[in-house]
């Protein structure tokens, strides 16, 4: 029954972010204010689903209904199939594990519009009844109801997880978008938020022009050179100096955005290389200077997300915040690619235990919410 757990239990975490290039899949076991990792696995979304989930996505006017429910079920069977992939691998048996935190995959994330909402596909009756393991979605939408952005949620994790009381400390997840957790002693005074583009933009540019599915270590930014013109089009997007809660997502920034950057610039033409470099530069900028208009004094930057194997991108990050200690999550235990699924595994956590899961300051909402809804397992 909900709000009831196995003592020393096992959860899952599934989450796959704006890159729509799977899903990663983690096994959890938690602690007063620790994890353990047990096992890990990544499944690819075949290339198809993964075209039609873009193409849904970046073009919602040509979305239908027949559409979006063929998704659903198809991204809900690529969920369940992660969650038994993880379990194949794991040597643990599914009586041992609690429940399974899915996040689904975003469509639309229209948190500011007149009608709110944000959507997220992936149905979770396929991933309770096909693992026979209760399983916990959607989780956002609640807290939109409740007046808040819906996002960021990992917030609530970072500050479980990493808080120290003798560091100022701040989070940093470079996912499709980028999102930034100062942590503090006082949780309902934190603040985190989405800074912008992290990955996606870089992806978008690549794959466009080079036919890859992302920029390998930056190697190609790093071979050219900021077009400052550009990059001063980009920073006056006006997201950048709104104060948070805020969140964004590929409805915003997005390769029509880029286009229209390039476009402003008139008859001064910018090779596709110095695009790429721009680009990288805009992302750590917007992380640093969202780092020193909310967080002056941090110490230590922890850094999670894809973006960590961006070494061009993590040079820029450490030329702009040269005082500042910068590392990846491993140091802590917790591999900086697994930081949202296991998140998601804690959410689904909370749920069972009816423990809020937002914070207020950081979404937005009007108080703190129980998020996520239940899908009976079949055992």
């Amino acid at each position: 029954m909900p709000g009831q757990t196995k003592s020393g239990g096992l959860y899952i975490g599934l989450m796959s972010g704006t890159s729509m290039d799977g899903i990663d899949a983690a096994l959890v076991r938690f602690g007063d204010h620790e994890c353990d990792v047990l096992s890990t696995f990544k499944y690819d979304y075949p290339d198809n689903l993964r075209d039609d989930l873009i193409s849904a996505s970046r073009r919602p006017d040509e979305c239908t209904v027949d559409l979006i429910g063929h998704l659903d079920h198809w991204t809900g069977e690529c969920f369940r199939d992660a969650a038994l992939g993880l379990i194949e691998c794991s040597n643990f048996d599914t009586d041992s594990i609690v429940a399974i935190g899915s996040h689904g995959q975003t469509l639309r994330h229209q948190p500011r519009a007149a009608r709110p909402f944000t959507f997220q596909i992936g149905d979770p009756n396929l991933i309770a009844l096909g693992t026979g393991i209760r399983t916990v979605a959607d989780f956002r939408r609640r807290d939109v109801a409740d007046g808040g952005e819906g996002a960021p949620l990992t917030p609530a994790f970072h500050h479980w997880l990493f808080s120290d009381p003798s560091k100022h400390r701040a989070i940093l997840n470079i996912g499709g978008i980028a999102n930034v957790t100062i942590l503090n002693s006082n949780s309902q005074n934190m603040i985190g938020f989405d800074t912008g583009p992290g990955n996606s933009l870089l992806d978008g540019w690549i794959r466009g022009h080079r036919e890859q599915a992302f920029d390998h270590g930056g190697e190609w930014a790093s071979e050219g050179f900021i077009n400052e013109n550009l990059l001063a089009h980009m920073l006056a997007e006006p997201y950048f100096d709104q104060p948070p809660p805020k969140s964004t997502g590929f409805e915003y920034f997005n390769g029509s955005w880029v286009r229209a950057r390039i476009a402003s610039l008139g008859n001064e033409k910018v090779s596709t290389v110095d695009v790429q470099a721009t680009l990288a530069e805009l992302t750590a900028r917007t992380i640093t200077s969202s780092i020193f208009r909310f967080a002056p004094d941090v110490a230590e930057v922890l850094v999670c997300g894809g973006g960590v194997h961006n070494s061009n991108l993590l040079d820029r990050l450490r030329n702009s915040l040269p005082d500042v200690e910068m590392s990846s999550t491993a140091i802590y235990g917790v591999h900086p690619d697994w930081i949202e699924a296991v998140a998601f595994a804690w959410l689904a956590k909370r749920r069972l235990e009816r423990k809020p899961a937002n914070i207020p300051g950081v979404t937005g909402s009007a108080a703190p919410q129980v998020l996520g809804a239940i899908y009976p397992g079949c055992r």
